[in-house]
C-alpha cells in the first residue's frame, strides 16, 4: 500500500497533523515507537483549558484515539531510514523490516533529553522537577529551587531563573568547566555553586522532591528543581540521507509559513524545528503542515 503521507513520530506535532490529514480523508500512516519528549512531562500547566495540569501521556493517548477515528494507520515501530525515489516519492524503512511507500513525508521525530540517572526522577518531571523554563518557570515563583546541570548550560539557566525566584542553588552535576564571567554572575546574583555530582534524589511522595544528597554527603533541601543537562539529541539523522537541510544545532530548517523543508514533499514539525520547544507550538506546527500537505496532494 502506498500512503498519501507518512508521518514519522507520534508525539504532539505528528498526532495533530495526522488528525488534520485524516479529516481530509487522506490515506495516512503514522510511525511511532512510543518514546518522545512529551512522554516525560507528567503535568503541563501552560496549556489553554488545563489550568490544573495535564500530562503528555494523556495528550498522546487521546491523540491516538482521535487519529484512529479518522482511519489513520498507526504503526508501532521505529523508522530507521528513508529512501527518496526518482519520481519524488519516498520509502520509509522500519526496524521490523517492512517498507512503507508514500507520496509525502512529515518528520516529527523531536529530540531526546538527557535525564540524570537518579532513582525516582521520572515521576517528578513536570510536577516538581522541570526542564523548560518557558513552560514551568512560573511554578517556582519565589520558591527555593535547585538547578542540576552541566557547566555553562546550568549556569545560564540558573541566571535565567532569577526572573522568577532569587533563591537558586546551582549543582554542577557533570563537573564541567564554567566560564569565569558566568561564575562572577552567579556570585553577583547570590547563587551558591556546588561542584559535586548528585548521588541521591529525595522525595516526600512520588513525584515531589524534598531535596538531594551530593556525592560528598552534603544534603540540600528544596521542593523544586530544574535540569540543564548537556547531551540533548535532536533526532534529525534520519533526514540527512535525503538531503534535508539541517542547521549547526542539528535542528531542521523549514519554511516558516508551510513547514516544508528544502526537499520537495518533505515537511518537519515540533521540537525537530529550530523554534520554541512548547507543546502548543508543536500542535500548531502539525496543523499548519497538514494544511500545506493537503494542498500539495490536491495539486499533484
Amino acid at each position: 500500500m502506498s500512503y498519501d503521507c507518512i508521518i514519522i513520530g507520534g508525539g504532539i506535532g505528528g498526532l495533530q497533523a495526522a488528525i488534520q490529514l485524516g479529516r481530509y480523508n487522506h490515506n495516512i500512516a503514522i510511525v511511532d515507537n512510543g518514546s518522545g519528549r512529551s512522554t516525560l512531562c507528567k503535568e503541563y500547566h501552560n496549556i489553554l483549558g488545563w489550568p490544573d495540569g495535564v500530562s503528555g501521556d494523556f495528550f498522546r493517548e487521546q491523540g491516538r484515539k482521535q487519529a484512529l477515528s479518522y482511519s489513520v494507520n498507526l504503526i508501532e515501530d521505529t523508522a530507521c531510514s528513508i529512501t527518496k525515489k526518482d519520481n519524488g516519492t519516498f520509502v520509509v524503512h522500519l526496524e521490523n523490516g517492512a517498507d512503507l511507500p508514500g507520496k509525502k513525508l512529515l518528520l516529527a521525530t523531536g529530540l531526546t533529553e538527557r535525564i540524570p540517572n537518579l532513582s525516582g526522577i521520572y515521576p517528578c518531571l513536570g510536577k516538581s522537577i522541570y526542564i523548560c523554563p518557558d513552560c514551568d518557570g512560573y511554578e517556582i515563583t519565589n520558591k527555593k529551587t535547585i538547578v542540576i546541570g552541566s557547566g555553562n548550560k546550568g549556569a545560564h539557566l540558573s541566571l535565567l531563573l532569577t526572573y522568577w525566584t532569587e533563591d537558586i542553588i546551582y549543582v554542577n552535576h557533570d563537573l564541567e568547566e564554567i566560564d569565569k564571567d558566568l561564575k562572577a554572575k552567579l556570585k553577583t546574583n547570590h547563587i551558591p555553586l556546588y561542584q559535586e555530582e548528585v548521588s541521591e534524589l529525595h522525595c516526600k511522595e512520588e513525584g515531589y522532591i524534598s531535596g538531594i544528597t551530593l556525592s560528598n554527603g552534603y544534603k540540600i533541601e528544596a521542593n523544586h528543581a530544574f535540569l540543564a543537562m548537556k547531551g540533548t539529541k535532536v533526532n534529525s539523522d534520519i533526514a540527512k540521507n535525503i538531503g534535508v537541510e539541517r542547521l549547526e544545532n542539528m535542528h531542521i530548517h523549514v519554511n516558516p509559513r508551510t513547514k516544508e523543508t528544502n526537499v520537495p514533499n518533505v515537511w518537519a514539525v515540533g521540537d525537530l524545528v529550530n523554534h520554541s520547544q512548547l507543546l502548543s507550538v508543536a500542535m500548531g506546527d502539525g496543523a499548519q503542515a497538514a494544511i500545506w500537505i493537503h494542498k500539495s496532494l490536491q495539486s499533484s
